[in-house]
């Protein structure tokens, strides 16, 4: 399977900005993540919808902490949704879910 490039779009919310990630969250996703989450802007919560992924790997996860630093600097939460079981466990076994609410959709809640 070849490698998917991340895409990184931004949109509004009720609840605030979302950044939509497409593709694999990698060493390649930097520059993507990044620029998306400066997009977003000041707002007080940041969702990233994981709907999209297709791959990570260890390096996207000390990505996802390099946000979440970024996010508690600037007084921001993060939150996340559209997680599969596998990436749910991943950010329960690395603990990013003590850090960021988890949504399930289909219950809106963690």
């Amino acid at each position: 399977m070849a490698a998917m490039a991340l895409e990184a779009h931004v949109h509004t919310e009720d609840d605030g900005p979302v950044l939509e990630l497409v593709g694999d969250v990698d060493g390649r996703a930097e520059e993507a993540l990044g620029a998306a989450y400066t997009e977003a802007g000041e707002a007080s919560a940041v969702m990233l919808d994981f709907q999209g992924v297709t791959y990570m790997n260890s390096t996207g996860i000390a990505l996802i902490v390099g946000l979440l630093a970024r996010a508690r600097t600037n007084g921001q939460t993060l939150s996340v949704r559209g997680l599969t079981p596998h990436y749910r466990e991943i950010f329960e076994i690395t603990r990013l879910s003590d850090f960021m609410t988890i949504v399930d959709e289909e219950e809106g809640s963690t």
